[in-house]
């Protein structure tokens, strides 16, 4: 059987939900959408069933996807419905819902509900992408009380630039949703991972009963460039390994895989790993992107191709075939690679497929 195997550890996942609640001091939901961002979004959701406030995801499916598997903790749609007939499902599946368009708050009022909906009411703060205007927002949160559907309203917004601790955009955002609720008494959902880790100073009045959604931090990855205390503390949830399965000896001079984009300059030990781009390895991870071979260090060589991709094991005289080659995990962080290969984790995580995920912990 091909050794390409993700490894994911359910207790560092409870870890760092727990140091969500923490530092944050409020409720949290649990980001679980694109397949809890390649971990597998039912067995994380299992994993966290017993202690988790909630969960957040993308979509209807994914959430009738975790209500049929039994998972009875609130779902937040995060997209909100695309549909108005999903109402329905909505309320059958008692789903919480973010509205972001005046369209969704007319669909909601003409809708025929016989149980009120927990809403959270998304603001346009400065991110551009969804959310009502700051003009409309007090007028979109009063018609969904008027409209004797909702039963709970959650105060909204989303930050485009948190994972930049040196701009001040986070601060702009937050002065525009403060002045754009005013006075309106709800819960508050702001804080995603990277305002969760590195901007707590921007929400002294926030309280127990508000929400922040981990994503990211989630999964033990860090949403920063630069390192940082908290950031420090996540646990890394998943191991991508494999193993080498041949080994060359190359004399200097010699090219090695397509386009000969690396050329050793001394005799060289070459191994080849069960692993490519179609596993979701970055096909772009220049050489010296970082690996661990029998645990020691060492580095890519070469081009990723689509099942293989070439490492240095010249100084690893122990090592040869069968050695276990850690491509990302608790040796070396996904975020690491992600910068090698010039992406971020986010996208290593989703772009996951065709190996195989072992689960421990629970």
């Amino acid at each position: 059987m091909r050794p390409a195997r993700a490894l994911i550890d359910l207790d560092a996942l409870r870890h760092n939900y727990r140091l969500a609640r923490e530092v944050s001091g409020a409720r949290a939901l649990a980001v679980v959408k694109a397949d809890a961002y390649g971990h597998g979004a039912l067995r994380c959701a299992q994993a966290l069933a017993n202690e988790v406030n909630g969960f957040a995801v993308a979509c209807i499916e994914e959430a009738l996807a975790l209500r049929d598997a039994g998972i009875e903790q609130p779902i937040l749609l995060l997209e909100g419905f695309f549909e108005a007939d999903e109402l329905a499902l909505i309320e059958r599946h008692r789903l919480w819902c973010v509205v972001h368009a005046t369209w969704q708050i007319e669909a909601i009022e003409r809708a025929a509900l016989s149980q009120p909906l927990t809403i959270f009411l998304k603001l346009d703060s400065g991110m551009h992408r969804v959310g009502l205007h700051p003009s409309e927002y007090r007028t979109a949160h009063q018609r969904l009380l008027s409209s004797g559907k909702v039963e709970k309203i959650v105060l909204m917004s989303h930050f485009s630039r948190a994972d930049e601790l040196d701009c001040p955009r986070s601060q702009e955002q937050v002065a525009v949703f403060n002045q754009a609720r005013a006075d309106l008494r709800a819960e508050v959902s702001l804080r995603n991972s990277p305002a969760i880790l590195g901007w707590p100073q921007l929400f002294p009045e926030q309280t127990a009963n508000d929400w922040v959604r981990p994503g990211i931090m989630l999964y033990g990855a860090t949403p920063f460039e630069q390192p940082l205390e908290l950031a420090g503390r996540l646990q890394p949830v998943m191991t991508l390994e494999s193993k080498v399965i041949s080994v060359r000896e190359l004399p200097a001079g010699e090219p090695v895989g397509y386009g000969a984009r690396f050329i050793s300059d001394r005799p060289t030990r070459v191994g080849v790993v069960a692993m490519g781009y179609a596993d979701g390895y970055p096909r772009h991870a220049p050489t010296g992107t970082p690996v661990f071979i029998d645990g020691q260090p060492s580095r890519l060589i070469g081009r990723v191709s689509m099942d293989m991709l070439t490492v240095d094991l010249t100084d690893l005289p122990q090592a040869g075939l069968g050695s276990r080659v850690e491509l990302w995990g608790r040796n070396v962080l996904a975020s690491d690679v992600a910068a090698s290969a010039e992406t971020i984790p986010y996208q290593l995580f989703c772009n996951l497929r065709r190996v195989q995920m072992l689960y421990s912990g629970g």
